[in-house]
């Protein structure tokens, strides 16, 4: 019930985390120290295939302060974890140190423990590696594929389609390898009592992660405890456990005392995973009057020699758009990389970078707005599986971008646009991503020092879910933020989910509603049933619950009893109730709905010839997301997430030695992000309708979908203003100015 009229879900609301952060109290893995505390540094492979011939760690070991060295020979039995068991997802098949055999550039070969980091650093400069070179393939184009492809969806018959369309488009487009950069990097903090062990981690996932660790370690899974109270991020990247969180725990076992593990920089561009490289030939057929007929996307990613990464580039291309003939096909090319991972907004962002930049393509073609074709293209239900949207205002999203932008001054031709002798690019595009709620348990206490607690194994990645938790429990108890506890990042409080696919706030509000809702269901009858209580006896029909007080229905709710006095009345120290929430896939009210957040992305670039200069210069984005709970932590997601596109259209790409696999850029003063001089003027729009498959608050995340169809509307800004096609992330200055030169 809520205690006042106005409500504080959809109210811009600041993070009740933030002074823990801003004071520097709030920690962070690598932050935790414990009495004794050893350090460990990692050591990695210099080639890109072959095998260890030879491992000498005898100077090593005899350095000052080392305590000991892991390798693949003395690391003892490790474990792989169980083939697709959704509760223990790994990022790696191949277990930490499992054989002498090197498949990429920087894979961990050994890893030197010492009462120092400084003498652990030295000592692993010491350890002697002979390798045994084998043939490597770096090769970065994924075009010498020739196996079979598997058909993700179909309908209809695309080439026959295809074949007899009036108008066709037949291009190829790619997405470079991208590395996660979050701020904080990897880091395992291992501490053993006895049989249990309990790890401070940079995890997206506690609980994931405890099992994985539990299989991996082999030991039971009630002796795991993983700990991620503050994550400086992770985009995906800390998603899943990687080698070094079982080279810390079994260090520290040996050991018999804490041992911490910190990647540095260069390791994290090699040993964590990345976005994987895309090659995606795309088929569009129509009508001259711009009706799709066909559409075909086949699409290849790399992925490393042993982990089969599908990048799942075909994830929207289903449903997005109404046309009677389709397929998606996929492949993985192998290459000697590091495994790759889930990056913001994998599959769809990088798959929407093909199918939005083949509709903008078309729309040239046809000589039709590119809105306009894709408004006369709107699709009226998930033509994949032939279910009803849950709630779809995509139509709304370009209308109301169009006219945000001011899309309606736009001139067709290249290059006809100028402002302040700048030539200017407008482009635009869609975007999707899928919205989903997974299952959730949040406990909900009263406690006798009149605060509020609710307790949950999600975790907070730096997006607002502490702020999140609180105002779901303060809309339903009425109780002041600043008299409410959130716990979370804990493998031992109630199993809650991953923070990943923008799916946590759509999860976890139910579940804490539920939570709250049944904990004030207790209060009451705790007031009918206690010694002393003014309530005692009374038909718990006639019994309210405003503010924090027990009242009788009939008496105004400050006359009641503060649920405080009546925990002494009833000397208890707390009185918890259990919510949850259950998956999408199992409840029955959305298992027949289609379930997706929608946006548009619509985007203004400046072109100066003249001193080889390209920014995006403003970008109104609309988004269509269910409720938003928070608009300040939303719109925040949003526009990082549109900085980040920036990045990926004009700026992001790894790349490797073609020699060795090494990552010449791997490093933050090499590898090109948008920083704050290429961020552009960003409009944020919510559409906020509430989407009722979801739950009581219709909420669906918006973390991801703010960087999808960023990229595809740069591109498509581009071409409007210089001519140049690009098909290739990220945009090139060398390819404008080329054309510049054709073009005078």
């Amino acid at each position: 019930m809520s205690a006042t009229s106005a409500s504080i879900i959809g109210t811009p609301t600041p993070r009740i985390d933030g002074p823990l952060k801003t004071t520097g109290a709030a920690e962070y893995a690598s932050d935790f120290h414990f009495e004794r505390m050893a350090y460990a540094v990692a050591l990695g492979a210099p080639i890109a295939g072959g095998r260890i011939r030879k491992l000498d760690t005898s100077a090593a070991e005899q350095m000052p302060g080392v305590l000991l060295v892991l390798h693949h020979e003395n690391i003892g039995t490790l474990y792989r974890t169980v083939p697709n068991d959704d509760d223990a997802v790994s990022s790696e098949v191949r277990a930490t140190f499992e054989d002498e055999i090197v498949r990429h550039w920087g894979q961990h070969v050994a890893v030197v423990i010492a009462e120092s980091f400084e003498q652990a650093t030295a000592a692993a400069a010491a350890v002697q590696v002979e390798y045994e070179p084998q043939p490597a393939n770096l090769r970065e184009s994924l075009d010498d594929y020739t196996g079979k492809r598997k058909s993700v969806s179909k309908r209809g018959d695309p080439d026959k389609a295809f074949a007899t369309a009036p108008v066709k488009i037949d291009a190829t487009y790619v997405t470079p390898i991208e590395t996660h950069n979050p701020i904080e990097m990897h880091a395992s903090v291992a501490v053993w009592e006895g049989e249990n062990l309990t790890l401070y981690e940079t995890t997206q996932g506690v609980v994931n992660h405890r099992v994985v660790m539990a299989q991996i370690l082999g030991i039971p899974l009630e002796n795991v405890r993983v700990v991620t109270r503050f994550l400086g991020s992770g985009f995906g990247g800390k998603l899943f456990p990687w080698p070094h969180t079982a080279m810390t725990a079994v260090a520290a076992r040996k050991l018999d005392r804490p041992v911490k593990l910190s990647l540095n920089r260069r390791q994290m561009f090699c040993a964590v995973g990345h976005r994987p490289r895309t090659e995606q030939h795309m088929q569009l057929g129509a009508t001259r009057e711009g009706k799709l007929l066909s559409l075909r996307q086949d699409y290849l990613n790399s992925t490393s020699l042993l982990d089969d990464f599908d990048e799942g580039c075909g994830e929207a291309t289903p449903y997005l758009y109404s046309v009677a003939n389709l397929e998606v096909t996929s492949a993985l090319v192998r290459r000697n990389f590091g495994t790759p991972t889930p990056m913001r907004g994998p599959g769809a962002v990088p798959g929407l970078f093909a199918l939005e930049s083949a509709m903008n393509e078309l729309a040239d073609e046809l000589k039709i707005d590119p809105v306009q074709l894709r408004l006369l293209n709107d699709a009226a239900k998930d033509e994949s599986n032939n279910l009803p949207f849950s709630s779809r205002h995509l139509r709304e999203c370009f209308e109301t971008g169009a006219k945000k932008f001011g899309w309606d001054r736009r001139t067709a031709g290249i290059g006809s646009m100028r402002r302040d002798g700048k030539i200017l690019g407008w482009g635009m595009a869609g975007a999707s991503w899928v919205a989903l709620r997974l299952p959730c348990t949040a406990t909900v206490e009263f406690c006798a020092n009149g605060r509020l607690c609710v307790r949950c194994a999600t975790q907070d990645i730096g997006t607002g879910t502490y702020t999140i938790f609180a105002q779901v429990l303060h809309e339903k108890t009425g109780v002041p933020l600043d008299r409410i506890d959130v716990i979370l990042g804990d493998s031992a409080l109630p199993d809650g989910p991953m923070s990943g696919g923008s799916l946590t706030t759509g999860s976890v509000v139910y579940a804490v509603a539920n939570g709250a809702e049944n904990a004030i269901k207790r209060l009451q009858q705790l007031a009918t049933s206690t010694a002393g209580s003014p309530y005692q006896d009374a038909e718990l029909e006639t019994i309210a619950y405003t503010a924090g007080r027990v009242h009788k229905k009939d008496e105004p709710p400050g006359d009641g009893a503060h649920f405080a006095d009546l925990l002494a009345m009833a000397r208890l120290s707390g009185l918890s109730a259990e919510g949850k929430s259950q998956a999408t896939w199992e409840d029955p009210k959305s298992k027949g709905f289609s379930l997706h957040s929608y946006g548009a992305q619509f985007v203004e670039v400046e072109w100066e010839p003249e001193i080889a200069r390209l920014r995006a210069s403003r970008v109104v984005t609309v988004i269509d997301a269910g409720r938003i709970i928070n608009p300040r932590a939303a719109a925040n997601q949003i526009a990082g997430a549109v900085v980040m596109g920036v990045g990926m259209g004009l700026l992001e790409e790894t790349v490797h030695d073609p020699r060795t696999g090494q990552p010449i850029n791997g490093s933050l003063a090499d590898y090109m992000m948008a920083t704050c001089a290429d961020v552009p003027e960003i409009d944020v729009t919510f559409l906020d309708y509430p989407d009722p498959v979801m739950g009581e608050f219709g909420a669906r995340g918006v973390g991801e979908i703010g960087l999808a169809g960023v990229a595809p509307a740069i591109t498509a800004a581009v071409y409007h203003a210089t001519g140049v096609r690009v098909r290739e992330l990220p945009v090139r200055i060398e390819r404008l100015l080329q054309s510049q030169i054709l073009l005078a």
